[in-house]
């Protein structure tokens, strides 16, 4: 695929294609970030000693990262 687009329509083709691509990587993106949320809520840290889970940002954060990694796990590589 080059980088540059000649209409508008190819334009968002790639971008569709693109996002069809990764659409995996997204989903897990979003699944470990609400996991990473109910962690938060169901195990937390009372104490507020622990550096992730005491705050939920952090929680968030940490889920949306595993999540990412584990749903590119899944995209699919062109082999030439």
């Amino acid at each position: 695929m080059e980088n540059t687009c000649e209409t508008k329509t190819s334009c968002m083709q790639k971008i569709v294609h693109k996002i069809k691509e990764l659409l995996s990587a997204i989903i897990g993106m979003v699944i470990g970030a609400v996991g990473g949320f109910i962690y938060y809520k169901t195990v937390g840290c009372s104490t507020g000693s622990c550096p992730i889970t005491s705050n939920p940002w952090l929680s968030i954060l940490w889920g949306t990262i595993i999540g990412y990694l584990l749903g590119s796990l899944f995209i699919k590589k062109n082999k030439k």
